[in-house]
């Protein structure tokens, strides 16, 4: 038996399984299998609908690195006996031709780090296995809309290949079948973009799109190791001082679809508000959608509010679902779903980055709630500086004027010097200005520019993308989806309800109202005095005890 196989199988218990009926042996630890698989473990146990999964532990991937990212050969046979696991558990047969099981392949290092390394979606489908699942589910805009997916994100993760050849070919059929958007494409275009796509990915990839699924997966899980070194994963590293040794865990989990239909999509919601703190659940969803679209920055998703009226039975559910699941954690959790034809699938829970504002505000209630103790609070809180915790809020003033409006993903006001490109953010930042980041997009590779900015503005994408997530955490106010906005970087200027604004031009954003004001805005700040005077008594208490 060759030395790295013999190394694979020694180390099976590095590999963990979730929903496949297995008990979680005493190695199931975040730092070994990754703090994403862990919790999605907890909510398995719990009885909450997970998928099925495995996971690959963080072990493996520090190894992929010390073997100068090359996969042992006993990785394959790994794989092949734990997608047997999924198929028993799904009655689905990966690569079969009437009833194919597809899957997803995430990561998932022992610490959060929201959007910073890559997902495949759909691995598994190809040119036989697409015609399987048309005959399992009826659907065959689902067949081609998941398999013209894989074939993108697989070019752009195992292969590094650019996004816009893609993305202008996605903007030509959608503008040929006079639709508004990809998500109104019907089967047969569809179909076609899939024959681009895969005419895309060989002239870039120098091969033909894999159509032996094993082949996929092996090749997708080596893709997401790699992502633990990509640049923005590793700038995340720096800015929060984790080491670049941990290393991520690799899930695999059965696909559930969200774009399936009018009773299908896909969403994420904070438990509470992660800007602001306030009690109310927090919720973006996108009707027939997969996740990426959601949490990618690349689309807004709108539909919260009409999911309660197509699917209350699903509402409810996420209601329940998340204070089940503030209990059981003890904090304020960002959770990203699936809804199925009708049916809830839950993907990942994690403790939901949050703004200073709301860290405090979140603390205190919950101690008032008897969620947590008082002690739990102080110490969530210590980093904070109390004597600088506040956040600006704009004076009305008869000299400002509206431009438009936008969606708030992150509150204060923020006023400075208009920015197109983030690495341009980042030096004008260190020369001692400040500057509003104007993108198309929220995009997580933006991350050097976000940390520079006092505020960012995009024309697309919604409040709980990755991006939008981030620049909460980094407590930079964030106005996300201006309908108003149109961005053409290369010409370094910008239309905000139709007015001319290039770089240098000043702007406010107010986190508040969602206002985009031209020019500078009075401002005046707001403290949390009563509950600081909590925390304050509470820390006392504790330093008396």
């Amino acid at each position: 038996m060759p030395e790295d196989k013999i190394a694979m199988d020694e180390r099976a218990e590095e590999v963990f399984l979730i929903g496949c009926g297995a008990p979680a042996g005493a190695s199931a630890t975040a730092p070994r299998m990754g703090f994403k698989a862990y919790n999605l473990m907890r909510m398995d146990q719990l009885g909450m609908a997970v998928p099925p999964a495995f996971v690959l532990g963080t072990r493996y991937c520090r190894e992929f690195f010390r073997r100068s990212a090359t996969a042992p050969s006993g990785l394959r046979d790994l794989l092949a006996a734990q997608v047997r696991e999924l198929e028993r558990t799904s009655g689905l047969g990966f690569g079969s031709a009437r009833r194919p099981l597809s899957v997803s392949v995430r990561s998932g290092a022992a610490v959060s780090m929201p959007g910073m390394m890559d997902t495949i979606l759909n691995v598994g489908l190809n040119d036989t296995t697409v015609r399987g699942l048309l005959r399992l589910t009826g659907n065959p805009r689902l067949a081609w809309d998941s398999y013209r997916r894989l074939v993108q994100s697989f070019a752009e993760v195992v292969h590094h290949c650019p996004v816009e050849a893609f993305s202008a070919k996605l903007a030509e059929r959608v503008r040929n079948s006079g639709v508004a958007s990809a998500r109104e494409l019907d089967y047969r275009a569809l179909k076609g973009l899939t024959d681009d796509y895969l005419e895309l990915y060989e002239a870039c990839a120098g091969e033909p799109f894999p159509q032996n699924p094993l082949d996929q997966l092996e090749s997708a899980v080596a893709g997401i190791w790699q992502s633990w070194v990509g640049a923005k994963a590793a700038a995340y590293r720096k800015m929060n001082d984790l080491s670049d040794d941990l290393g991520t865990a690799v899930t695999v989990q059965r696909m559930v679809y969200g774009n399936a239909g009018g009773t299908s999509g896909a969403g994420v919601a904070f438990t509470r508000d992660p800007a602001s703190g306030e009690r109310a659940l927090y919720l973006d969803f996108l009707f027939n959608a997969q996740g990426e679209d959601v949490v990618s920055g690349r689309s807004g998703a709108p539909d919260g509010r009409r999911l309660e009226t197509v699917l209350p039975g699903v509402k409810n559910e996420i209601v329940q679902v998340a204070a089940q699941l503030e209990r059981e954690f003890g904090d304020m959790q960002e959770f990203e779903f699936t809804v199925e034809d009708g049916r809830f699938y839950l993907l990942q829970t994690r403790a939901g980055k949050r703004s200073p504002w709301a860290a405090v505000r979140i603390a205190v209630d919950q101690v008032d709630e008897g969620l947590i103790a008082a002690d739990v609070a102080v110490r969530r809180t210590a980093e904070l500086d109390a004597d600088r915790l506040g956040r600006l809020r704009v004076v009305p003033s008869a000299s400002s004027r509206v431009l438009c409006r936008a969606t708030v993903a992150s509150i204060g006001v923020a006023v400075g010097e208009i920015v197109f490109d983030p690495a341009r953010a980042a030096e004008l930042s260190q020369a001692g200005h400040s500057v509003i980041l104007v993108r198309d997009i929220t995009a997580t590779e933006d991350i050097a520019g976000i940390a520079a900015a006092v505020g960012i503005l995009t024309a697309t994408g919604g409040r709980t993308s990755h991006a939008a997530v981030v620049a909460r955490q980094l407590d930079r106010v964030c106005l996300v989806g201006c309908a108003a906005l149109v961005v053409d970087r290369d010409g370094r200027h910008c239309t905000i309800a139709g007015e001319t604004f290039g770089e240098g031009d000043v702007v406010s954003l107010d986190g508040h109202s969602g206002e985009v004001l031209e020019g500078t805005v009075q401002v005046e700040l707001e403290r949390p005095l009563a509950a600081l005077a909590k925390l304050a008594a509470w820390r006392a208490a504790a330093n008396m005890a």
